[in-house]
């Protein structure tokens, strides 16, 4: 990770997702955080150092959700952005804990829309996590 970089922890079962985003992202400027199930996510968040700038998470895996870990890490990190991303339907997604009005990339996605869309994101004034003790449905 590229220190003094805006951080972004990246959330995904899929181990090649999480390496091509991590290329893209590094290759922007910002530096990455990777883990592969919501745990993990967890555990990375907190042994991290400094602030978490955007959290990029799949919305549907085992264990946690994304929504679930957004939720959590708001705790140690409540400046922190969310972007949600899913492969499945937004119907789908809602049902697991994504709320109406979340935003979410669409996979799958070219290296532009993830660099468009993370961009953004931290642009954004108010993060869209959830504030403490906020039900994730």
């Amino acid at each position: 990770m590229n220190r003094g970089a805006t951080t972004v922890l990246v959330v995904d079962d899929d181990a090649s997702l999480l390496d091509v985003v991590q290329v893209v992202l590094e290759g922007a400027g910002y530096g990455v955080l990777k883990a592969l199930n919501g745990e993990e996510a967890l555990r990375v968040a907190q042994a991290h150092p400094g602030p978490i700038a955007l959290l990029l998470a799949d919305v549907v895996m085992p264990g946690l959700s994304g929504p679930e870990v957004a939720a959590r890490l708001h705790a140690i990190q409540p400046g922190m952005k969310v972007l949600f991303m899913s492969g499945f339907t937004t119907e789908y997604v809602q049902a697991r804990g994504l709320r109406a009005g979340d935003p979410l990339l669409v996979k799958p996605f070219s290296p532009e829309t993830l660099l468009s869309k993370v961009r953004a994101m931290l642009a954004f004034r108010s993060p869209f996590a959830r504030r403490p003790g906020q039900s994730s449905r």
